[in-house]
């Protein structure tokens, strides 16, 4: 593991600042260390000529002033570093969440759901450790041996170099140590990660499981993943443990080093007794940073993996970014409007990784506006593939997708999301009230659009049926809501949005025939002049389609034109 990473520096400016600060603050705590031993020598050796208390005052002043001024340093560094964390975790965190959302779900979908969120909350609340304690040592473990080493030169060449000579052993040790701990505490992570995704996907399959009766199997494996997660972290203890009785008997031997040889010339009349008072006193202080960064390394080992990953994941490109010739003279992103630009796809293939085979294999498609298309075809036939394609929830592994003649890819890809309209299969409801649901697509819509779309969409007598209306909260996943119910609340979003391009993924499919016919006579009416791509299982519009599209294995097996 690199000492500071860069991708943390580049993805949390708050870091930035703090390490400046941080090398100030370890260059004045070296600066203490130093006066500190030097007066704490003078004032021995004072007393020990026996001059009397009052040459020894002002000594022992300076002395105490210096000694407040450390523990003043020391203490407010790490008040500082604790704030500085806490700005870094809320960046960090934003900047995650935000870039995530950009990814979108075909990225997440090859995710572990569970680990981003252990990720974004536990992962990255271990950085305190990090930024409070392991950089400030790092700045420590630079500046205080160098400076001592220089200091004891001026004093005593000859322990000078025992003292040089040894303090490559420590970090030596500590390298050493810290490869196997980085491998321990990543097996770790890795397995955190896992409990986590492993355990949210058991809560929310948990009816299935009961309804099966494999609940009580899944406590079992859980409980295999815990105590596989308790071994790794007791094993990752126990490295750090053992890494600080090598690295305190290490130091402990250096320095006894030190005070043999500075004994034996004391004895012989070759080393003033100051002198030999100030050595002593700074020869632990040349090992003790080293010591503590070993022991810090180790503290912040989690917190330093959890970053990574977050920043791996920070790096990861958005699919569907414009490239640098996408743009036009002036800068701006090339426009397009769906109410008058055919949309053409021309041998289009989609793979998705991690899976045999093609999604899609050649498809050549053309929508004119206002068309009305059924796509149909068995599961796994490559249907919401289409539609993720023109979501730009997914992007071609081979051919081309044109809107107006101009590639999709060279299109903004906020203002052409704008101009879509989508009802997925399973449309997600979120834990606010009915109303902040419809109007998800179109924040500043008035009460009464938002009663005109609910009754479009055949949700007005089941919007009635709720305790406050459109006020109701849905509560997590809308679970007081039957499916159905659901499927009318995301049609009502659908149609409030007005949208030129309208995707229906099974919009019916949790609907009663007479309810499903209305819907689609709605939806006739109401995309009377806008195009409606509607993936179908059944007829779809029964005849009243433009084209009606049949995929099979990802392949375009039939187009028939009305």
């Amino acid at each position: 593991m690199r000492p500071v990473d860069p991708r943390l520096l580049r993805h949390a400016r708050a870091a930035r600042g703090y390490l400046i600060f941080t090398v100030g603050l370890g260059l004045t705590v070296t600066l203490l260390v130093l006066a500190q031993a030097g007066l704490l020598a003078h004032a021995l050796a004072t007393a020990a000529r026996g001059t009397g208390a009052a040459a020894l005052w002002p000594a022992l002043a300076v002395l105490l002033a210096v000694v407040a001024a450390r523990a003043m340093a020391a203490g407010g560094g790490e008040t500082v570093a604790l704030r500085a964390a806490a700005t870094v975790k809320a960046e960090l965190r934003r900047k995650l969440t935000a870039h995530t959302l950009r990814l979108g779900p075909a990225w997440l979908g090859g995710q572990q759901t569970g680990e981003i969120a252990t990720l974004a909350t536990k992962g990255l609340d271990a950085l305190d450790p990090y930024f409070a304690r392991y950089l400030p040592q790092l700045v420590l473990a630079v500046a205080v041996p160098v400076a001592v080493v220089a200091r004891v030169a001026a004093a005593d060449w000859i322990s000078a170099v025992v003292i040089a000579v040894t303090l490559p052993l420590i970090p030596v040790f500590a390298v050493l140590v810290g490869l196997h701990t980085k491998a321990r505490t990543q097996r770790q992570w890795r397995l955190l990660a896992t409990l986590g995704g492993h355990f949210l996907d058991v809560v929310e399959g948990l009816p299935t499981l009961k309804l099966f009766g494999r609940a009580k199997a899944q406590v079992q494996v859980i409980g295999e993943v815990s105590e596989a997660h308790r071994k790794a972290t007791m094993g990752t203890l126990r490295v750090a443990f053992t890494s600080a009785l090598v690295l305190e008997l290490a130091a402990a031997l250096a320095t006894a080093l030190v005070a043999v040889e500075v004994g034996l010339r004391l004895l012989a009349g070759h080393l003033g007794y100051q002198t030999a008072l100030l050595v002593l006193l700074l020869t632990p202080e040349a090992y003790l940073p080293l010591r503590a960064l070993g022991a810090q390394f180790h503290a912040s080992m989690e917190g330093a993996t959890a970053a990574a990953r977050a920043c791996d994941i920070l790096d990861t490109a958005p699919p569907g970014q414009a490239t640098a010739g996408s743009r036009l003279g002036s800068g701006a992103p090339v426009p397009a409007d769906l109410r008058s630009s055919d949309i053409m796809l021309n041998e289009v293939c989609v793979a998705y990784p991690g899976r045999d085979g093609l999604a899609l294999d050649g498809v050549s498609l053309a929508i004119a506006p206002g068309e009305r298309i059924t796509v149909t075809g068995p599961s796994g036939a490559g249907k919401s593939t289409l539609l993720a394609l023109l979501l730009r929830f997914a992007e071609p592994a081979a051919g081309t997708i044109e809107v107006g003649g101009v590639p999709l890819a060279h299109l903004d890809l906020a203002a052409w999301r704008a101009q879509i309209a989508w009802v997925p299969q399973h449309p997600y409801l979120f834990a606010g009230t009915v109303a902040e649901n419809i109007a998800l697509g179109q924040p500043g819509a008035s009460r009464a659009a938002i009663d005109h779309a609910a009754a479009l969409a055949g949700a007005a007598e089941v919007i009635e049926m709720l305790p406050a209306g459109l006020d109701t909260e849905l509560g997590e996943r809308a679970g007081r809501l039957s499916a159905g119910q659901r499927q009318r609340v995301a049609l009502a979003r659908a149609f409030l949005r007005d949208a030129p391009l309208l995707l229906l993924d099974e919009p019916t499919a949790h609907l009663d025939a007479i309810t499903a016919a209305e819907i689609l006579a709605t939806v006739e009416t109401l995309m009377a002049d806008r195009t409606v791509v509607l993936v179908s299982h059944g007829p779809g519009w029964e005849g009243q389609a433009s084209q009606t599209i049949t995929l099979h294995h990802g392949q375009l097996a039939a187009l028939v034109a009305t």
